[in-house]
């Protein structure tokens, strides 16, 4: 059985997206959440197979919960709906991790639910516009400086690593988890084409970081 997370602050918003994919797969179970608070409760209990998630709502927007539940879930879907248009947040959305961004004016019923069948079978719902905005963006990306690439959280670790701080200490200096210190730590060495924090410290010097 699928089970779906939809997260809008708009009950409307809820009810008709749950209809949508009820007549698509009348045996999911789907539950309707207000905010990111009443998500984060409810994710931890059971095994859902996507969230499909408002990105403007009250309190923690939707980039800041797809950015949570990446950490905590990475193997769990997120699709992105919006009232912005797909130029001003679909590429932040699947840089970010997102499955798929769709605008709320295009969310009929056919085009959801082909996107939530493409994300079910492990793709990524992606309009040919935004892969070509993705290509240039990776063209773009690789002209630019390892350090460059990283996001301002990865940079913020990759400097305190580069100091010799040890991962305890950036976890508490950051208020974060010593596991999400580890990820950010792999994401940075992949991103930087490194696999120890010795290089990192002589890139650091090398570029006068540190």
């Amino acid at each position: 059985m699928l089970r779906f997370l939809i997260i809008d602050d708009h009950a409307v918003t809820r009810r008709g997206i749950k209809e949508i994919l009820l007549d698509a797969y009348p045996q999911a179970e789907i539950r309707g959440l207000a905010n990111a608070e009443e998500l984060m409760k409810n994710v931890v209990v059971g095994n859902w197979n996507m969230v499909i998630c408002d990105i403007t709502m009250p309190g923690r927007s939707g980039l800041e919960v797809l950015a949570e539940l990446n950490r905590e879930f990475p193997k769990l879907p997120v699709l992105i709906l919006s009232m912005h248009t797909e130029e001003e947040y679909a590429l932040r959305v699947i840089k970010a991790g997102g499955a798929g961004f769709l605008n709320k004016d295009e969310a009929i019923e056919d085009e959801l639910i082909k996107a939530v069948d493409m994300i079910l079978a492990g793709r990524k719902y992606i309009t040919a516009s935004l892969a070509e905005r993705l290509a240039m963006e990776l063209s773009f990306e690789l002209e630019k400086e390892p350090h460059e690439r990283l996001s301002n959280r990865e940079l913020e670790v990759f400097l305190l690593l580069a100091q010799g701080k040890p991962t305890r200490d950036i976890a508490e200096q950051l208020s974060l988890s010593i596991n999400t210190i580890g990820t950010f730590r792999r994401r940075l060495l992949e991103k930087m084409g490194m696999k120890t924090n010795a290089e990192l410290v002589a890139y650091a010097i090398r570029n006068n970081m540190i």
